[in-house]
């Protein structure tokens, strides 16, 4: 099978998207209405175990740009590994489990079209630099059960990422609670030990020079 792309739209229309991302952070992300409910995931606190993410920013402050010009660093330390979502065969999974690896954590739905859009450019990320020290791990929040989402990775050939699942919406509700998400998509940098490193809302490019080079630098601290 021939794998779709988005809405038959050109990859123009992504960086122009990522653009619009890099001047108003957030503006063309998309609003999500908070569910009444959670995945237990709870408060995601700031930790002393944090304290050296600050560095880390800072020191991939210089390839925050171009497309991936949104990325910013949070004014606190904060600790994600508790953000909890479901893996592949439905196991419990949280932030932590993936200890020791730098992530590239990207929330998105089958309903947001900006999320759409920049699912293959993850794809790709994937596919060049993915290994033992780095994963994008993309957690579909689509309430109900897995026929959406299943159906748009094989019809569009998302065929490297893992599948990743919150259908209570609690991983995103988690990170509304620390002003970290208020639309979809939201990306998020973490480093190997849960600590938030940078994050955006709104789609970009991740399959650009600009995102490797981030994502590079990242996992090289």
């Amino acid at each position: 099978m021939t794998a779709k792309k988005p809405f038959g739209l050109p990859s123009m229309k992504l960086v122009l998207l990522a653009a619009v991302a890099g001047v108003i952070a957030g503006a063309a992300a998309v609003y999500v209405k908070e569910a009444g409910y959670g995945n237990g995931v709870g408060e995601t606190a700031s930790s002393g175990q944090c304290d050296t993410a600050k560095d880390r920013a800072a020191a991939l402050t210089p390839f925050t740009k171009g497309q991936v010009a949104a990325m910013a660093a949070p004014q606190t330390p904060i600790s994600l590994q508790n953000v909890a979502f479901k893996g592949p065969d439905g196991q419990p999974l949280s932030v932590g489990s993936f200890s020791g690896k730098t992530l590239l954590l990207n929330v998105w739905a089958t309903w947001c079209v900006p999320c759409r859009e920049e699912m293959p450019a993850l794809n790709a990320l994937q596919k060049s630099l993915g290994n033992d020290k780095f994963e994008v791990v993309a957690v579909n929040i689509d309430t109900g059960d897995d026929e959406k989402p299943k159906t748009f990775r094989t019809d569009y050939g998302i065929d490297k990422l893992g599948y990743y699942r919150d259908s209570t919406m609690g991983v995103f509700n988690a990170l509304k609670k620390q002003g970290l998400a208020f639309g979809l998509p939201v990306t998020l940098l973490i480093d190997g030990k849960g600590c938030l490193v940078s994050a955006m809302n709104g789609p970009a490019a991740w399959d650009s020079e600009d995102a490797k080079s981030l994502v590079k630098a990242a996992i090289a601290l």
